[in-house]
């Protein structure tokens, strides 16, 4: 009987081609790491000027992608034979909407729950602020205006809010405040821990990564797809699609803020005896919490502009008088419910700009 040999082990095909092909290619790499800058360049473009000869010489100028993965002959009326072929894109989009399908059946009761608890806070809020007269409301504004700029803000809060109501907007407008405060509260709610979150772990940091970059650079008209899919059409979809759009600034900022504060701050406080958890909640959010504003700052006014464009689902508010003007051609309309976002936007703004000023004046003359 043959013994098989103990000092050569035999080495499975695949590994044997693997080495035969990542050797070459292994000293490929270390003769062009070793060449001078522009050598690398002029050996990069090398490879490039071959492959397009070579694309070019064998499948011509139309090169298209691989992008058929089957093909099934079916039966005309007429007797003959015509060839269906079936894409990546296809079969990839039959599997995203199978999987869309499941989940509105397996975790309808989640999607019901969500839209029944948006559906009350929002009746709540618009109730309450439909049933407060509006020269309250803009005198009850313009106070707190006043005491946040003076006459300047005052002035221009006031006007502002007379424009709204006497160009018969103001019932949109109220919409488009509840649909804000509860877009923002719930953005806060998730932003704030994830921040923190993020700010603690260096895990936790790089996943997030990737993801708030994605979410902060896809155009806004995508979010409104996952809440048509999973509310319907209404207040409940825009409402989740302004969340996912407005979180983003205040989970960055918050990570930052948290991750800025001093480590000899950390570590004195650390030295008398506190806790994690105290440091946290007495001394990083705190100081880091003008930056954390910034952060709800920002929230507040994507949710603005998101609100707005949530509107081509039905969601109500200020988006609505804007979308039939372009349906109907009407720029006076348009400009006239455009102006009075901005003037909302303008207020918003100063609004949260004053609570994160006034927070650091106290914390700085603490």
């Amino acid at each position: 009987m043959n013994r098989p040999n103990a000092e050569s082990p035999s080495v499975p095909p695949r590994l044997g081609l693997m080495r035969l092909v990542g050797e070459p290619c292994r000293q490929f790499a270390e003769r062009v790491g070793a060449l001078p800058r522009y050598g690398r360049w002029l050996a990069g473009a090398a490879v490039v000027v071959v492959v397009l000869v070579v694309c070019l010489a064998v499948w011509g100028t139309e090169m298209g992608f691989p992008t058929t993965v089957a093909t099934s002959e079916v039966e005309t009326l007429g007797g003959g034979v015509t060839t269906l072929e079936r894409t990546v894109r296809e079969v990839t989009g039959t599997a995203i909407d199978d999987a869309v399908d499941w989940l509105n059946v397996e975790a309808s009761w989640l999607f019901d729950s969500l839209s029944s608890a948006v559906d009350v806070a929002l009746v709540r809020i618009e109730d309450v602020l439909s049933w407060l007269p509006w020269p309250a409301v803009i005198l009850g504004v313009g106070l707190v205006s006043f005491a946040i700029g003076r006459w300047r803000l005052l002035g221009f809060t006031v006007l502002a809010l007379l424009f709204i109501g006497f160009m018969d907007l103001w019932e949109n407008t109220i919409d488009t405040v509840a649909l804000m405060i509860v877009a923002v509260a719930v953005a806060v709610l998730i932003g704030l821990p994830v921040g923190v979150l993020a700010s603690r772990s260096r895990i936790a940091d790089n996943l997030l990564r990737p993801i708030l970059d994605a979410m902060q650079t896809m155009p806004s008209f995508v979010y409104l797809l996952p809440g048509i899919l999973f509310f319907g059409l209404g207040k409940p979809a825009g409402i989740f699609a302004t969340i996912i759009y407005a979180v983003p600034p205040l989970i960055r900022l918050t990570n930052l803020g948290i991750r800025q504060v001093s480590p000899e701050t950390i570590e004195a406080v650390r030295s008398f005896g506190a806790s994690p958890l105290q440091i946290l909640a007495k001394v990083q959010i705190p100081m880091a919490l003008p930056t954390i504003m910034a952060g709800v700052n920002q929230t507040t006014l994507m949710a603005l502009g998101m609100v707005t464009i949530a509107s081509m689902v039905a969601a109500g508010g200020l988006g609505d008088d804007v979308l039939r003007a372009l349906q109907k051609n009407q720029p006076g309309n348009g400009l006239i419910a455009g102006l009075a976002i901005v003037f909302l936007a303008i207020i918003f703004d100063r609004f949260t700009q004053a609570v994160s000023r006034g927070r650091h004046e106290v914390r700085r003359a603490a």
